[in-house]
């Protein structure tokens, strides 16, 4: 009944705010306006990520109250909503928000889990069952650039309606499930939360978008589902089980491996904004918006049920 609710009160929180900042967003004129690298005609209001935010943080107090993990998902994503409106307000306004200050921001908000205690520790050892403890460097190293990895990775993919919300729906559902078989409940109620705010959003940002989420709302949920990820499914991993969080977020990650090889054989900067995605290309080959997310997604699913398998077959 608690998941039941908690993906209720997510869903509703998010229809409910979404209006109001699109609303907020076209009188400031913070909107994706159309350009060459743009699908879509017409500016969208690029506030989606305050909504997607605000209702997060208002379930996961309801249903967690304060916890390490909850202030840790609070503290950072309201780090990264800042900034990210921030981007949004300035790519309103025609302008290149610098690439150095969202670095920065991205590498602290990244630590940010390690002052709540949020780490990776380490792996079990299938041999013989006992715990193999990373040393300290490792753990934080590690715990930084998965962190910082997601944070990007899940803005990289954010640009065909409805695609980011979904996948990141779909990987939420598969953390929530992981957490349920490793007997995580406090860690499957938050990832039940953020995929309730997608599915909320997808209202709105599936195709023809009315909103899109932006950098703000892109970033939130790449940090959000590394930290649970981090605080779950990374969890007392094996070597092998180790893969489940991998594949649950395989979409991403093998979008941006592929667009950073790509981006490296023509001699573009890593950072610099391009039509490589796989979205950009399948779109190239013919396919409409729906028919491209729509194929996305079911790549996504295919990845979230291997890691489920690989889970239930480990276990």
């Amino acid at each position: 009944m608690t998941y039941w609710l908690a993906v209720g009160m997510t869903i509703v929180l998010t229809v409910l705010l979404v209006p109001i900042m699109q609303r907020i967003a076209i009188r400031y004129g913070i909107v994706d306006r159309p350009n060459w690298r743009k699908i879509h005609n017409r500016p969208i209001p690029l506030m989606g990520g305050a909504a997607l935010y605000g209702a997060c943080v208002l379930t996961i107090l309801t249903f967690q109250g304060i916890t390490p993990l909850s202030l840790c998902i609070i503290v950072g994503g309201a780090l990264l909503v800042t900034i990210g409106l921030m981007d949004d307000t300035s790519k309103a306004q025609g302008k290149d928000f610098p690439v150095w200050p969202r670095v920065i921001i991205y590498l602290g908000v990244s630590a940010i889990p390690l002052f709540f205690g949020i780490h990776m520790d380490g792996v079990m050892n299938p041999a013989n069952g006992l715990f193999v403890s990373f040393p300290a460097w490792v753990d934080w190293i590690g715990t930084i650039l998965w962190i910082f990895a997601l944070i990007n990775m899940i803005n990289f993919i954010d640009g065909v309606d409805g695609l980011a919300s979904g996948v990141c729906t779909l990987s939420s559902i598969t953390l929530f499930i992981t957490a349920l078989i490793k007997g995580q409940g406090d860690i499957g109620v938050i990832a039940l939360i953020i995929g309730g705010s997608c599915i909320g959003f997808l209202l709105y940002n599936f195709h023809p978008a009315r909103i899109f989420m932006g950098d703000a709302g892109a970033t939130f949920l790449g940090y959000t589902l590394a930290v649970i990820a981090i605080d779950g499914a990374f969890k007392k991993a094996t070597f092998i089980t180790i893969l489940v969080p991998l594949l649950a977020l395989g979409l991403p990650i093998l979008d941006t491996i592929i667009v950073m090889l790509r981006r490296l054989a023509t001699g573009k900067g890593l950072h610099q904004a391009d039509k490589l995605h796989t979205h950009h290309t399948l779109m190239r080959w013919g396919l409409t918006q729906v028919q491209t997310v729509s194929f996305m997604y079911l790549i996504a699913a295919l990845f979230s049920l291997l890691s489920i398998l690989l889970l239930v077959m480990k276990g």
